[in-house]
């Protein structure tokens, strides 16, 4: 079988990043990711071009990739437009994995690059508003409602200002897992806070600054149980990587101590299930897949970056991943047992909340930070003797889960 290495990395910062366009984050992202591998342009054999916003922002409707690539002077090669939401990103890496599996060729380009920033607040939040069955709004709308139902909210816990409607779907989720389990808001808060307190040692972050439980749970509300700093932010950025076969490797002297295998990657998609029946949600059923395709079980993974569009994301992501059994998630993050230094750290990164989400990035985002892990190359944000990383990555609704999930297994 071949196997697959990730020999090149780069992500730029990611914020509100005046005067930067799609263009020069995709441009700052390839060159990145290339130097890292130490190869030119010439020796890029595919690209697969995640981007989600350009359509609804630009009316750039076709060709997003072609374009943004042929500027940099990339021609002549196969390059793929790749939609999947918010698992955009990681589903480019999962078909330059493909692209090299097939035997087409020894090098392949992921990258994803978003600017989100415009301006606008309403049209930057309608984005979302596509991201699950439009013909079915009413129908969406009563599912979510249904699952937090038996959870008293408090009064003044939602917010006056626009916000997405996928806070509003996270917060179903959350009031669903407090109902079933008996989380707690602290818990929750307990994960954000963790999060802000990672992403004070990523220079690259959005958010840098810390935040107690306290100050997470007396901030603004959105929409119960969720605050501001529980939420991800809007984001501008862009991520890369260089995937190669051993070939690949071979051809141009790259070390095996950075180059880092991908042991699986899974792309799944939904289906109509039981709210309660946990064990069904197309994140459990991938992650396991992803595990018995690695070798390995959850027990053996060092570290890991999950879809944390908000806390209660990482909360749901940490059990499906099998990281901690169901219901318990709440306890141990409140334990300090996914904080670095703890039992499985979990978004060193400071996750999606504190160091952004730039939807076609994103996935590739959290891919730049574990290769950096798995390198020993994150300073005070090392996990220590990371082996095995993984990476959750979902995106959209379909009924009362994500639309698509990816998990990526990467090993030393």
């Amino acid at each position: 079988m071949t196997k697959v290495y990730i020999a090149g990395v780069a992500m730029t910062k990611m914020g509100r990043l005046d005067g930067a366009t799609v263009k020069s984050l995709t441009r700052e992202a390839v060159d990145g990711a290339m130097a890292d591998a130490g190869i030119g342009k010439d020796d890029i054999q595919a690209a697969y071009y995640a981007n989600t916003t350009q359509r609804h922002l630009e009316a750039q409707l076709m060709i997003p990739g072609q374009i943004t690539l042929r500027e940099m002077g990339f021609e002549g090669i196969p390059m793929v437009n790749v939609e999947n939401a918010c698992a955009s990103g990681s589903t480019a890496l999962n078909l330059a994995a493909q692209f090299l599996k097939a035997g087409e060729g020894d090098v392949a380009l992921a990258v994803g690059a978003e600017k989100m920033w415009i301006g606008d607040k309403a049209k930057m939040f309608s984005l979302f508003d596509g991201a699950w069955d439009v013909s079915t709004v009413e129908e969406n709308t009563e599912k979510l409602i249904a699952l937090g139902k038996g959870i008293d909210v408090p009064n003044d816990t939602t917010s006056d200002k626009p916000f997405s409607v996928f806070m509003a779907i996270y917060g179903a989720f959350g009031l669903a897992h407090m109902r079933t389990f008996g989380t707690t808001q602290k818990q929750i808060a307990a994960i954000a806070a963790k999060n802000h307190m990672h992403s004070v040692e990523n220079e690259k972050a959005q958010f840098r600054a810390p935040y107690t439980i306290d100050e997470i749970l007396s901030a603004p509300p959105i929409t119960y149980p969720l605050t501001l700093p529980m939420c991800a932010p809007m984001s501008d950025g862009g991520a890369a990587a260089v995937l190669m076969t051993e070939a690949g490797l071979k051809k141009f002297g790259i070390s095996r101590d950075r180059a880092i295998e991908v042991r699986a990657s899974v792309i799944q998609t939904g289906s109509n299930r039981a709210p309660e029946d946990y064990e069904k949600h197309l994140t459990a059923i991938a992650a396991r897949r992803a595990y018995e395709i690695a070798g390995i079980g959850p027990q053996d993974v060092s570290v890991a970056e999950v879809h944390d569009a908000t806390a209660v994301g990482e909360l749901i992501q940490i059990e499906n991943l099998g990281l901690f059994p169901f219901g318990e998630g709440g306890a141990a993050s409140e334990r300090g047992d996914t904080s670095i230094g703890g039992r499985v750290p979990v978004n060193p990164s400071g996750g999606l909340e504190c160091k952004g989400h730039p939807i076609g990035a994103t996935g590739l985002g959290q891919v730049y930070e574990l290769v950096a892990q798995l390198r020993g190359e994150c300073g005070p944000r090392q996990v220590e003797g990371a082996r095995i990383a993984i990476a959750e990555n979902g995106g959209g609704l379909i009924g009362i889960e994500e639309a698509v999930a990816s998990i990526l297994i990467l090993g030393r």
